[in-house]
């Protein structure tokens, strides 16, 4: 147990020295949300290792392509922390696979082979909601060089990683793209409750937002 909780420490201190100082919604306070928000789920489920679910959640962001200069990069710097610290090779494993469904990429359509995953995923994306996932969408359309709102620029259907990731966009356009579309692809019971409420937030804002765009409020 104490093991364990060395291993805890250790990926803390690594997340925070990669993360901290991220200015595009993926900082530390992030990871720690997602962190929280995994540990409300777990508790209702009743499922899983929490040792696994807790080293994803904390260590999901580290091999993100867009905070890496390529994936490769990423992965690479996970495997030698995960090396660093003498993980069993399983428990690597599960964690890896874990943190390899997380990434939203465009809606693309991955199936999880594990209640870790599921709730790992699930607190993850809880985060794009609600007023976090508001203030987030912003800092990062900020980061990316984006518009808050270009009445001209068309809400993107199907598209691939690199569409996804590079296209142009707006912060608002994001709200259709993605955010609004996860209160339907959360996977725990937990998870679509508190998915319910965040995702009327977020429609009452974008109400009130067009309000004001139009001269109305």
């Amino acid at each position: 147990m104490q093991d364990m909780r060395d291993k805890i420490a250790m990926a803390e201190d690594f997340v925070k020295n990669e993360l901290g100082k991220d200015s595009s919604g993926h900082d530390w306070h992030h990871i720690d949300r997602v962190r929280k928000n995994a540990r409300l789920i777990w508790s209702k489920e009743q499922q899983g290792d929490w040792f696994i679910i807790e080293m994803a959640a904390l260590l999901h962001d580290i091999p993100d392509d867009k905070l890496n200069e390529s994936e490769e990069a990423g992965w690479m710097k996970l495997d030698s922390f995960l090396q660093r610290i003498q993980l069993d090779s399983e428990i690597s494993s599960r964690i890896k696979g874990c943190i390899e469904t997380v990434s939203y990429k465009g809606g693309r359509v991955i199936e999880l082979d594990s209640i870790e995953a599921e709730i790992v995923q699930d607190a993850d994306r809880l985060d794009a909601l609600g007023a976090i996932g508001i203030a987030r969408t912003f800092a990062f359309g900020g980061k990316k060089g984006h518009p808050i709102y270009e009445p001209d620029l068309n809400v993107r259907g199907k598209m691939t990683v690199e569409e996804y990731r590079n296209g142009d966009s707006s912060s608002v356009n994001h709200f259709y793209e993605k955010l609004l579309k996860l209160k339907d692809k959360m996977n725990t019971e937990q998870a679509r409750q508190l998915a319910e409420e965040r995702h009327q937030f977020m429609e009452t804002f974008l109400d009130q937002f067009y309000s004001e765009w139009n001269g109305n409020a």
